[in-house]
């Protein structure tokens, strides 16, 4: 018998042949990007699954909704009539949840609110049921509530986080810091920085306390980092807090330094805890200078300053951002917004595993 016949046929223990299992194949040097890829790819699909079953059946709710009031209207059918039709859909369809007395008025009102389809495909239908109701109990104006529809969807937003962006006005603070973006910045960069931006930013989570330093400022901030990025919106990366940058042999330190995914640039935020001085906007323009010369890389966009004050005049503001030729927006921080809620807002992308419980759960309060 050869050699290497004897070898496979492995080693005897006491006088039983004990078979050597064969060395294991060494996987190509390729596979583990082959594998990422398939992971990708089956990821994506699973989430474009997902997302189409909920506009599926957002798009069933508001036919629901769109006959329900068609019968009220023609024959002046009353509650009795839902009652009854959330019994009798219970029952031809036990396995199904959703056909509660108060779902199915929200599915009426989901087809008053939303008359015109195309705009239903486009937005409401994009994000959770959970997510609509909140805009149908908070929202009456049409056009604030496609705003919000719209917001959501782009930033994916959860129920609370909805909730919470409605009550602070998110739409009247949205791009309005007062910013020198236009005179330093591409047109198309200027417009885009002044959406990412607002005024004023709202953080109830700072407690009653007053600040006398910036520092204190700086550390609660810090203490609630979740909730300053949830507040400073999305795109926003965290680098560093007094990040340390030298020149001539003079040491300085940037209170916040963030970097915006879209904007593809860093962000230098300056705090302070009382009102807006015009020298304010030269130490910005200095951070500003010396991030874009040691930090920078050749592929980011020029940064931009984001000065947060506790009172400004903007007309003071504006003259003295006149000159200067970094892009630099200042902005007020409040702990609650003082404008009273307009009438219309009575009554701040998630993971597959987020959607999916959404969807999984947004029902079932009204089984």
């Amino acid at each position: 018998m050869a050699k290497s016949d004897r070898k496979s046929m492995g080693k005897k223990k006491s006088g039983v042949l004990i078979p050597v299992p064969p060395a294991k194949a060494e996987l190509p040097a390729s596979y583990m990007g082959f594998f990422a890829q398939i992971k990708e790819r089956i990821h994506q699909e699973r989430l474009r699954t997902v997302l189409a079953a909920n506009s599926a059946m957002i798009k069933l709710y508001r036919e629901i909704g769109r006959a329900i009031l068609e019968k009220q209207e023609q024959e002046g059918w009353g509650s009795r009539v839902i009652d009854r039709l959330s019994t009798d859909l219970k029952k031809a369809f036990p396995d199904v949840t959703g056909f509660s007395p108060r779902n199915l008025k929200y599915m009426r009102k989901f087809a008053e609110s939303w008359p015109d389809f195309a705009i239903v495909q486009r937005a409401a239908a994009q994000i959770s049921w959970r997510n609509n109701q909140v805009l149908l109990d908070k929202i009456d104006d049409p056009e604030i509530r496609l705003w919000y529809a719209d917001k959501s969807y782009e930033n994916g937003w959860s129920r609370d986080i909805l909730a919470f962006q409605i009550e602070s006005l998110l739409h009247e603070r949205k791009g309005q810091t007062t910013n020198n973006f236009s005179l330093t910045l591409p047109p198309a960069d200027s417009d885009m920085a002044k959406q990412v931006f607002k005024d004023p930013y709202l953080f109830d989570f700072l407690g009653t306390a007053e600040f006398q330093r910036e520092s204190e400022l700086e550390q609660k901030l810090i203490d609630h980092l979740q909730k300053f990025l949830i507040e400073l919106g999305q795109g926003f990366a965290f680098v560093g807090r007094q990040v340390h940058l030298e020149v001539g042999d003079q040491d300085f330190y940037i209170d916040l330094l963030f970097y915006h995914l879209k904007l593809r640039c860093y962000v230098v935020i300056e705090l302070k805890a009382g009102k807006f001085k015009p020298e304010h906007a030269a130490q910005v323009s200095m951070y500003l200078n010396l991030v874009d010369d040691l930090l920078r890389h050749p592929d980011d966009k020029p940064s931009i300053g984001l000065l947060l004050v506790r009172e400004k005049n903007n007309l003071v503001v504006e003259y003295a951002l006149t000159g200067y030729k970094k892009p630099i927006g200042v902005a007020q921080w409040e702990r609650e917004l003082t404008r009273s809620i307009p009438a219309e807002l009575k009554p701040s992308l998630p993971t597959i595993e987020e959607i999916e419980s959404e969807l999984a759960g947004e029902l079932a309060d009204d089984k």
